[in-house]
Formats: C-alpha cells, structure tokens, sequence
C-alpha cells in the first residue's frame, strides 16, 4: 500500500466522523432551537424572515428529497435561498432525508407536518443565542468552503 492510499482512506475516514459528527450537531441545535423557539419552518416562512430581520438568521437548512428534487419552483426557491446567505454570511446545509427534520421540527397547530424544505435558526440581534451544536456546525460550513464545498449535505443520525 502507497502513501497516497493510506492517506486517502484517512481521508475517507475522516470525512465520514465530520458527517457523523454534523448530522448529530444539526440534530442538537434543532432540538435545542425549538425549545427556544428559534425555528422558522417553511420557504414562505423564511422568506418573509429574511426580509424583514436578516441579522437575526443564524442557520439555514434546505432541505429535499428524490420526490421534490425535480420540482423547479422549489430549486429556483433554493438556489435565491442560498444567495441571500451567501450575501448575509449565513452558513447554509442541505439534508436529503426530509422525512426525519419534519419529525424533528413538529407538526403545525392543526396537526400537519410543517414544509420542512427550508428550516432557518434564528437568534434575537439584542441578545445573540449561544449553541455548542450551532458553533460545530459553523466549523463544518467553514472547513467544507475551503475545500470548495459551499452547501455541503449532512445526513441526520439514524433514529
């Protein structure tokens, strides 16, 4: 075995513990933010927050399916969603399994689950809310954008 091999499977199996570690950090802060009520659910919903008070995003999930994944109203959504926090500095994941973020963030007032493809943590200007899981979360954003990887996909852990 060559060098190259042995640091590729490191590599291999380095990026796997970060996703691990990420998809359990992004657990943590949702259930942690929704205890504050710190959740905006829904690509309407977010929309309207990040016109109204951008500086209070502290997080964006976006997330999709095989079922949605050819929805362009949805992608056109996505990809206008991803721009404005590129602008803002908000760090942006996508989840592929939309199934479980809906479970982690609820059902609406009449029972339904809530539109679970975009999912903002926000956090009041005044009074910045402090999160171990949201500060993991900003490490994996950031060390995924220098390897050029600028909406890196997180898988939540098994439940």
């Amino acid at each position: 075995m060559t060098l190259e091999e042995i640091r590729g499977q490191e590599s291999t199996m380095e990026h796997a513990d970060r996703m691990q570690s990420a998809g359990a950090a992004l657990e943590e802060l949702l259930v942690a933010a929704k205890k504050q009520d710190y959740l905006t659910v829904g690509v309407y919903e977010s929309a309207k927050v990040m016109n109204v008070d951008p500086d209070s995003v502290a997080f964006c999930i976006l997330a999709t399916d095989e079922e949605y994944e050819c929805d362009i109203a949805l992608q056109i959504h996505f990809t206008l969603i991803q721009a404005f926090c590129f602008d803002n500095d908000i760090n942006v994941v996508r989840v592929n399994d939309i199934d479980s973020l809906a479970d982690l963030v609820g059902a609406d007032e009449t029972g339904e689950p809530k539109d679970a493809h975009c999912i903002l943590v926000t956090s009041p200007s005044a009074n910045p809310w402090k999160d171990p899981a949201l500060d993991k979360l900003s490490l994996f954003c950031e060390e995924s954008r220098s390897v050029c990887d600028w909406v890196p996909t997180i898988s939540l852990p098994e439940r």
